[in-house]
């Protein structure tokens, strides 16, 4: 019985909206994927002795260590446990006092004993033990004594300071997030479309086309002379274009038109359940591709610089591979924005995705008709729970401080939803079966090969990237023959892209591989790239302006006589769907 079968079955509709009212209670987690983890580490536990007389050895050396740093207390030359590079719960310099000392370190004690403890158990399933920590680490992060005021020096002190007012503000907060609850907004946030053309999104251009996906923009020159070949970018419909054309010295758009380059780019539509049966195809052929003829229809006669973010990178590989098989040769050059083409080493995304997970996804989003952008926006910030979810909390409701109402924290909060059926593909073909680098994802009843583009790519990875680690963008370069250009930038998947010359602190790293030459394993490449400080935006420029030709004077902005008269000026209406 299939799926559309299923759909008209009353015993499988009573299962499939049990599962669904589950999954609201759960944000879409399976608890089957959740028991089976559980079992499976502490049913090898129970039967290794050795590993649990281990395990209260560790468990008497970490206390004792404990308490000879709280006896030592200003003596102390170093803490016995130190916080991850990325967790920045304990760098006040009142966790370095007693109590407070105690406090951190018996928390970073207790962490490190149960990440000994779902470590390298002999016999557990690999996927088991990585969930088992990661669920573990979502219980320590819960109770950090970091959230908790009377832990915490931060917000002691703050609360002194202000006579209480810190904690007046908090309150004022909390009272009113309670009444953002059960809504598909972030508690905290700012979303007015007032901002968008505004503040963001307010590069200069007009939507040449339209269809029932996606608006194509067209940004205005912003020199008089530009490169022949014009920018196509792909951004993900998971997020809303604009986190590449944020604020004016934020905008990666503005910046690059302002280089000299005809920028075009798709503005999705945030699909409703009405458009629930949309399909991963459809993205590629009604998406991508109507994008790049309308494109080649208003700048004819020229390649295109195909750029691709994050989902967006992915189904412009899909397209670039197929129009590779095809003999369709309109593409100048390949360009992923922490964009993944081999799901194997995908992260902690992986983590919960089997088929029991995405049983039950498949019948949430069958009721709903789409993946809520809550639901997706929660999932993310659980990879990062220490700085996303509690950190946030703390200096909101105890330290009354305001979200930031930067750029990016509008666009974070300007989530978007996920057809059904493409949702469902997306995660079974290429998460869960990994087919595109494995030769077994089809377009059109046939397979493609990443190995038959053969264009010149341009790569970049983010050192922190918890959504698309670098290690696995990095692998573009095993799947592929033809030159490959690869960038490890600081930072994470968004904060990482969003780097413009100037941004403090910033550092890449760059390196090129010649076509058909020796693949370099990612470590190896790491350990041979000396890091370069700045961003890696005038590092890409450079790369395109060398794959481009000498400027010529702008193409018009649109093609009446083709049918692509402007439309509206940008940032278009799509964007402005919620």
């Amino acid at each position: 019985m299939d799926q559309t079968d299923n759909e008209h079955d009353p015993f499988a509709t009573i299962d499939r909206r049990l599962h669904a009212a589950s999954a609201k209670l759960t944000q879409g987690l399976s608890p089957n994927a959740t028991v089976a983890a559980w079992a499976d580490w502490m049913g090898h536990l129970a039967a290794a002795p050795g590993r649990q007389m281990a395990l209260s050895m560790r468990a008497a050396e970490n206390m004792a260590a404990v308490i000879r740093d709280s006896a030592l207390g200003a003596h102390a030359k170093d803490s016995p446990f130190k916080p991850a590079r990325t967790d920045h719960r304990f760098r006040h310099e009142g966790w370095a006092r007693p109590p407070f000392r105690a406090f951190a370190q018996s928390h970073l004690a207790v962490q490190d004993w149960w990440q000994a403890a779902a470590s390298d158990l002999p016999g557990v399933q690999p996927r088991s033990a990585e969930r088992v920590r990661f669920m573990l680490r979502q219980m320590l992060d819960s109770v950090a004594p970091s959230n908790l005021p009377a832990f915490n020096p931060e917000i002691i002190e703050a609360a002194t300071d202000s006579h209480g007012g810190t904690l007046w503000r908090g309150t004022a907060h909390w009272m009113r997030d309670g009444g953002a609850m059960g809504t598909n907004t972030r508690p905290g946030a700012d979303t007015g479309t007032a901002h968008l053309g505004r503040d963001v999104a307010r590069t200069e251009g007009q939507v040449v086309f339209r269809n029932h996906l996606f608006e194509l923009i067209q940004y205005a020159p912003q020199t008089g002379a530009v490169h022949p070949e014009p920018v196509l970018i792909v951004p993900a419909w998971i997020m809303k274009y604009y986190i590449l054309d944020l604020s004016a010295e934020n905008s990666l758009i503005n910046w690059l038109v302002g280089q000299g380059h005809t920028v075009f780019c798709m503005s999705w539509l945030n699909p409703t359940a009405e458009q629930a049966d949309l399909s991963l195809d459809d993205y590629r052929r009604d998406g991508v591709m109507a994008a790049l003829d309308a494109v080649t229809r208003i700048v004819p006669d020229t390649p295109v610089h195909g750029c691709g973010y994050c989902l967006g990178g992915t189904i412009l590989s899909i397209a670039a591979a197929a129009m590779a098989r095809d003999g369709d040769n309109r593409l100048g050059s390949l360009t992923l924005l922490a964009a993944q083409t081999d799901f194997s080493e995908a992260g902690e995304l992986l983590l919960f995705l089997d088929e029991s997970q995405l049983a039950f996804l498949e019948d949430m989003m069958t009721e709903q008709g789409t993946l809520d952008g809550s639901q997706m926006a929660s999932a993310f910030r659980a990879l990062r729970s220490e700085d996303l979810i509690w950190t946030r909390a703390v200096r909101r409701y105890f330290m009354g401080e305001d979200d930031q109402s930067a750029d990016i924290a509008l666009w974070n909060a300007d989530t978007t939803r996920m057809p059904a059926r493409m949702h469902s593909q997306y995660l079974r073909s290429l998460f869960l079966e990994n087919r595109l680098s494995a030769g077994r994802f089809a377009v059109d009843g046939r397979v493609v090969a990443l190995r038959d583009i053969r264009v010149p790519i341009f790569a970049l990875g983010t050192e922190t990237d918890h959504i698309a680690p670098w290690h696995s963008v990095y692998k573009i370069s095993l799947f592929t023959n033809d030159a490959v250009t690869f960038c490890l930038t600081s930072g994470g998947h968004n904060g990482g892209v969003v780097s413009p010359p100037g941004h403090p602190h910033r550092h890449h790293r760059l390196g090129h591989r010649d076509a058909g030459a020796l693949y370099q394993d990612p470590d190896a490449w790491f350990d041979a790239h000396a890091p370069e400080d700045g961003s890696w935006w005038p590092q890409w420029q450079k790369w395109l302006a060398s794959h481009s030709g000498a400027p010529v004077a702008p193409p018009p902005m649109g093609n009446a006589d083709a049918g692509l008269a402007p439309l509206c000026a940008a940032p278009g209406d799509y964007v402005r769907v919620r």
